[in-house]
């Protein structure tokens, strides 16, 4: 061969060898991945881990009284690891699967017991680490189904993995529920007191490892979290709950009377400004309402005639009228524009009664002539009252304020002035009216409501609240006392003389009613008003205040007719419910034969109760449970050495909670009724901050 010949020939051996091993290399590619793919993979699998979230369980959301407004409790997610120590022979699983089957059937009522044997064996034959086995179930179902065949093996032996998860729960349901709000990821804006301190109320969340299995299906390590999630803080709010549900019950039940399109009622404590309750309700179907929109804190629209005693208040402070001025009522003309009384006209009649009568022609006249020249002189005090300025509350959504003013290109030197006058031209949320009159019942005092008294970590306050004083006094002494006197005229001699008036204790307000815009089409459209009365009780010692709006109601309108009969049976239950402000209630002293019944807590209130129904305590006694006879009724306050867990057995819930939280334990609950039964022992010595489980029967 010649040399050229011997090149080729090498270069075609080598070509061959590089083909022949490129076909080795591909035949072993094939060979790993369909021959031993899934081994393999699942290596890969199995050395694949990551830390995921473990969302900390939300603070707890109480009312004034301690009662639980919203909580969260344990659900849990259940798998099965049908390659467990306790199950790893085939002859113990298979002798035991379909007892198992037959209780998940009966327990569950969702399937049949061939149709979960089946699940199980096909998960069995698969050696399915993480086989789903229910989704939301509560503590009192897990500690049922621990007790099944195979999961009663043990903790690891019987292969269930039980993954916890938080429910966040509202144990009074719709009660109070849009103050309460929530905090979900998916909507922009925050709702309540769960969107407003949700930084408080999430907690720290903690991390588990976990491991990727054949599938793509994470597991956990271990059962037991990497790094254990921190609480979040409690909030104790001001809402009372039996309070909220009257106010509640009363608007809803007038606005399905009335056929309303939408309804908000308020009550506010006086001295403190604190909301005791808040109810807003929007129609969804004929009949039927739903909390929809916070109407009382973000509901803009003219006030109407209740925004009257602004206006008379600067006339009074402004020495222009007395309330034996005479003015005439029925009509007033201005340009463009005839202000008429609905009613009619009752004459010339004194301040005070025009007040009474709720006159628009009364009112506008006396603004308009006094302060036309110098209209600046008039809403410089709205202005000093800060009716123009938000209330900065502690819970979102509260709406800007619109008061104008000469300035505003909005003015009308004829027409904005007198229909000012009675609560036109300006935007005044339902909250920021109670306020203004909860200054007048609070002595001239100003505060601006709030929704949160506290907030606790461990038991013990991170933050505390008080009311802010908007304006020390609104006005002088003087003219608030002829403010309060005509308020409370126009329940004894004015709108609300027929459907507010009480002989048993005294209230004073004013009623209100509005034309409003229909959305687009303005007040040229279908006429729609609202209907409102605001006011205060008992006028002679004030200890809340009260507005109800009713909004487009289609039976009716005026708004001592339709609102008043709200705010009268809001403020009879208070009344009727609060002791304090009882002072002439006849004692009548019985023979009992039977104690009342009570539960386990705080004898001091029992006491008081007692004390008040006119049965007589006994304190000397150790037993808490006696008949009455002429010595009266033994009982024994619950003590407890400091340091130590209270024993909270047999109390109801709030109770509970009370006495462990004031000793500085964090609480978990589970079920319902009386404490059953407590993780630790009363009389333990455990730190502060500690978590005791209450399981309720």
């Amino acid at each position: 061969m010649n040399i050229r010949t011997n090149i080729l020939l090498r270069v075609y051996l080598a070509f061959g060898l590089i083909v022949m091993l490129a076909f080795a290399v591909f035949f072993k590619l094939c060979h790993l991945q369909f021959a031993q793919g899934k081994k393999w993979k699942a290596m890969a699998d199995s050395l694949s881990t990551r830390y995921v979230n473990i969302d900390a369980a939300r603070g707890n959301i109480f009312a004034v009284d301690g009662s639980l407004l919203a909580t969260s409790v344990p659900e849990y997610e259940l798998h099965m690891d049908m390659l467990a120590g306790g199950i790893a022979d085939d002859k113990v699983f298979y002798s035991k699967v379909d007892s198992l089957a037959m209780k998940m059937s009966a327990f569950f009522a969702d399937r049949p017991a061939g149709e979960y044997s089946r699940i199980l064996r096909d998960a069995r034959k698969d050696s399915l680490r993480y086989q789903l086995i229910r989704r939301r179930v509560s503590y009192q179902d897990l500690k049922k189904i621990r007790k099944f065949p195979i999961f009663n093996l043990g903790r690891y032996k019987g292969g269930l993995i039980i993954v916890q998860q938080n429910k966040r729960i509202l144990p009074f349901r719709t009660l109070a529920a849009r103050t309460i709000g929530y905090n979900n990821a998916n909507v922009k804006n925050p709702v309540g007191l769960e969107g407003a301190y949700a930084e408080y109320i999430k907690g720290e969340s903690g991390k588990r490892l976990m491991q990727r299995i054949a599938g793509g299906v994470w597991m956990p390590v271990n059962q037991e979290e990497e790094i254990a999630p921190k609480e979040g803080a409690d909030i104790i709010s001001t809402i009372d709950v039996n309070f909220q549900d009257v106010v509640q019950n009363a608007l809803q039940k007038q606005l399905i009377i009335s056929n309303a399109d939408h309804g908000a009622a308020i009550l506010m404590e006086v001295s403190t400004g604190e909301i005791r309750a808040v109810a807003n309700y929007s129609k969804v179907a004929p009949g039927e309402y739903q909390e929809k929109f916070n109407y009382a804190i973000a509901g803009n629209q003219d006030p109407g005639s209740t925004f009257k005693i602004a206006s008379y208040l600067a006339l009074l402070e402004d020495k222009y009228v007395d309330t034996n001025t005479m003015v005439a009522t029925g009509t007033y003309p201005i340009p463009g524009h005839t202000i008429t009384d609905s009613h009619g006209s009752i004459g010339v009649v004194t301040v005070k009664k025009a007040f009474e009568e709720s006159s628009n022609a009364a009112v506008a006249y006396l603004v308009n002539k006094n302060y036309k020249n110098n209209p600046s002189k008039f809403t410089d005090h709205l202005y000093d009252w800060h009716l123009n300025e938000k209330l900065q509350l502690q819970i979102p959504g509260e709406a800007q304020p619109v008061v104008k003013n000469p300035k505003n290109t909005s003015w009308n030197k004829n027409m904005t002035l007198p229909q000012m006058a009675y609560g036109y031209e300006m935007q005044l949320t339902p909250l920021k009216m109670l306020s203004f009159y909860n200054a007048i019942a609070n002595n001239g005092k100003y505060v601006a409501p709030i929704f949160v008294r506290e907030i606790r970590r461990l038991g013990n306050p991170v933050e505390q609240f008080k009311a802010r004083v908007v304006n020390e006094k609104i006005c002088s002494d003087v003219s608030l006392k002829k403010m309060q006197e005509m308020m409370e005229g126009v329940i004894t001699e004015g709108t609300g003389k027929n459907i507010i008036y009480n002989p048993l204790y005294r209230i004073a307000g004013k009623s209100g009613t509005a034309q409003v815009a229909d959305a687009n089409k303005g007040y040229k459209a279908r006429r729609q008003y609202q209907a409102s009365f605001a006011g205060y009780f008992p006028a002679d010692k004030p200890k809340y205040s009260l507005i109800v709006v009713i909004n487009d109601p289609k039976n009716g309108y005026y708004g001592a007719a339709v609102a008043g009969p709200v705010f009268r049976e809001i403020a009879d239950k208070v009344y009727s419910s609060d002791l304090e402000m009882q002072q002439n209630v006849p004692t009548h002293y019985v023979g009992n034969t039977q104690l009342p019944k009570v539960k386990t807590g705080n004898m001091k209130a029992v006491q008081q109760v007692y004390s008040k129904l006119g049965v007589k305590p006994l304190y000397a006694s150790n037993t808490p449970r006696a008949v009455d006879t002429s010595n009266g009724i033994p009982s024994q306050e619950i003590k407890y050495k400091r340091g130590t867990v209270p024993s909270v057995t047999g109390m109801g819930l709030s109770d509970a909670l009370y006495v462990l939280g004031n000793a500085g334990y964090k609480t978990t609950v589970r079920g319902s009724g009386l404490v059953a039964r407590q993780s630790v022992t009363g009389g333990s010595m455990i730190p502060k901050g500690s978590r005791i489980t209450l399981e309720l029967e």
